[in-house]
């Protein structure tokens, strides 16, 4: 548990935006497939650890939301509106 909360620390100086660029890069790079197959391993794990900030970011907004909805202070809005407004770093 303590290297993904490494990991997660790692990755929170990025903004979300950052995160997902990199896991495209990765992705296409995998799905190339030209890649040798210690660096693809090593992209992989890059690509799993990405995608889990992301999601965690993810959930981590929508809670903000609906915490916020609930008590009345605002109208629930799309979680995808604020992830692309920055809003969920």
């Amino acid at each position: 548990m303590a290297a993904t909360a490494a990991e997660g620390e790692a990755l929170g100086g990025q903004s979300l935006e950052k995160i997902l660029e990199r896991l495209g890069s990765v992705v296409d790079k995998l799905e190339r497939g030209d890649v040798p197959l210690e660096q693809a391993l090593s992209m992989f794990e890059e690509g799993v650890k990405l995608a889990r900030e992301g999601q965690r970011r993810l959930d981590a907004a929508e809670a903000r939301i609906e915490a916020l909805a609930a008590d009345g202070s605002l109208s629930e809005i799309p979680v995808a509106t604020v992830a692309r407004d920055g809003a969920a770093g």
